[in-house]
Formats: structure tokens, C-alpha cells, sequence
């Protein structure tokens, strides 16, 4: 059954309030899914972002949804056809790095909660005008940073975004701070050298110390 606009954000507010930093994930063994998705859980970080940027992305998406706690979404949708996948690979909810109107049609046909990409107030307006009122802001550091998305905030507070893009440890806090950022997307916390290692422990304690950023 379709979803509507506002309902669709309102289930991608709620799976980002789940934790203050969404893992953004690129992975190319998929003997590594389950166990990586198993130990950013056991950290404290249940959404999880896998983007389709690997032959074996789809797969991993089938894996980690059978992981006891996680809620695994779709990075790096493009077209509907990328949509139709993710669906059938079980993906939760789908992020986008900007928005078109074949992209959104397909999410609320498909039912799928998208968090759609904008970088400008423009983009924000527009997607705001369509009903949706949480967004991805993409990319995040090379936009501005956090004193762009406080400036976009200022005439625009009904909009919450998860910047993504650049977010690190030294600067997750600078955007967490901000009351229009409900969350931040990262890649430190699955690090791809202990990803091949296998280095689950390390993962977990990467994991736990970003579920215990402070947030507004």
C-alpha cells in the first residue's frame, strides 16, 4: 500500500531518533554482514545504512534485516529501479543523495520510508512543499558544515536533517548540537581495515562511544 509523504518522514524521523549516528556502510565481503551488523547493534547503533555502491550490497541488505535489532536501509538510491531492489532485499528505509520526482514516486508506491538528500534551502523547500519534513543533508561538510545547516535551520526550523558527507569524530558534535539535526550519518565506526579483520570488538566499542554522543 502506498505511503504518503508526511507519513513516510515521520517513520524516517522515528528510525533516525534510534540512535545519534546512522552507520554509512560500504561492503564488499558479504561473509562480513551479519557479524558487522551484529556488533554495531551490540554497540548501540540499530540503523544501519548499506549504500548499493558494491555488487554485493543487496545481498548484505538480505543478511543484516536477519540480525535480531537491526533496522537496515538503502544507501545511494538513484532510480526506481534501485527502489524495486531494495525493497525485495528487505531494506527498511531507503536514503538518497538528493531527490527527483521518479525517486519519490517509487518510495511512497513501493512504501518504502525514504530520507531524501538536499543540500540547499531550495531543495529543502521543495522537498518540504511535497510533504516531507526530514531530510538527509548531503553533502554535509562540503556544503558549508554545520554553519550552513544552522543558517538553512534559522528561516526553515520545521525541517530536521541527518547530515552525512564528511562527518567524523572530531565534528559529529558540532551538527548533533544543532536543533534541526536529529542524527549524523558516519563511516568511522566501520572502518574498512577492521571490517577485513574481522575486528568485531573494536567495531562495538567504535560503535558504543557514537551512541553516547549527547544530542539537543
Amino acid at each position: 500500500m502506498p505511503i504518503s509523504p508526511a507519513d513516510a518522514s515521520q517513520r524516517a524521523r522515528e528510525i533516525c531518533q534510534l540512535a545519534p549516528i546512522v552507520p554509512v556502510l560500504v561492503v564488499n565481503d558479504l561473509s562480513k554482514a551479519r557479524p558487522l551488523a551484529k556488533a554495531l547493534v551490540a554497540g548501540g547503533l540499530p540503523a544501519l545504512e548499506v549504500t548499493l555502491r558494491t555488487p554485493a550490497a543487496l545481498d548484505v541488505i538480505r543478511e543484516m534485516s536477519q540480525v535480531e535489532g537491526v533496522v537496515v536501509g538503502a544507501g545511494t538510491l538513484i532510480t526506481p529501479a534501485d527502489v524495486t531492489a531494495a525493497v525485495a532485499a528487505g531494506a527498511q528505509f531507503g536514503v538518497s543523495p538528493g531527490a527527483t520526482d521518479a525517486l519519490l514516486d517509487a518510495c511512497e508506491e513501493a512504501d518504502l520510508p525514504l530520507l531524501p538528500g538536499a543540500a540547499t534551502a531550495s531543495e529543502a523547500m521543495r522537498l518540504l512543499a511535497r510533504g516531507y519534513d526530514m531530510m538527509k543533508f548531503f553533502p554535509a561538510e562540503a556544503s558549508g558544515g554545520a554553519p550552513a545547516l544552522k543558517a538553512i535551520g534559522a528561516p526553515l526550523p520545521q525541517i530536521s536533517f541527518c547530515p552525512t558527507g564528511g562527518v567524523s569524530p572530531q565534528n559529529a558534535q558540532s551538527y548533533l548540537s544543532l536543533p534541526n539535526v536529529i542524527c549524523a550519518g558516519g563511516s568511522w565506526v566501520a572502518p574498512a581495515d577492521l571490517v577485513a579483520a574481522g575486528d568485531w570488538d573494536a567495531i562495538t566499542d567504535l560503535a558504543r562511544n557514537a551512541s553516547q554522543l549527547p544530542r539537543t
